[in-house]
């Protein structure tokens, strides 16, 4: 039987501002920033670093207050 489809967070990237939000309401810590360029001191973006382990919670969807994230469903291996 194939794994369910879940609903995991995709993220805007034009529409990032690397603000953290999403970061500190995610219950299983799978979301994190991510310094976009070569400069560690450089513009930062939100990333989904573990998809298994997203909750499909949608938190991060909810709190990000440049609506820069939005639930899709996808299947997942596992």
């Amino acid at each position: 039987m194939p794994p369910a489809a879940k609903a995991l967070p995709v993220i805007d990237a034009a529409r990032c501002t690397g603000c953290g939000w999403c970061v500190a309401v995610c219950p299983p810590h799978v979301l994190a920033l991510q310094v976009q360029g070569p400069q560690p001191w450089g513009p930062k973006r939100s990333v989904l670093h573990d998809a298994a382990g997203c909750t499909g919670c949608a938190l991060c969807d909810v709190r990000c207050p440049f609506d820069a994230i939005r639930m899709e469903r996808r299947r997942t291996p596992g």
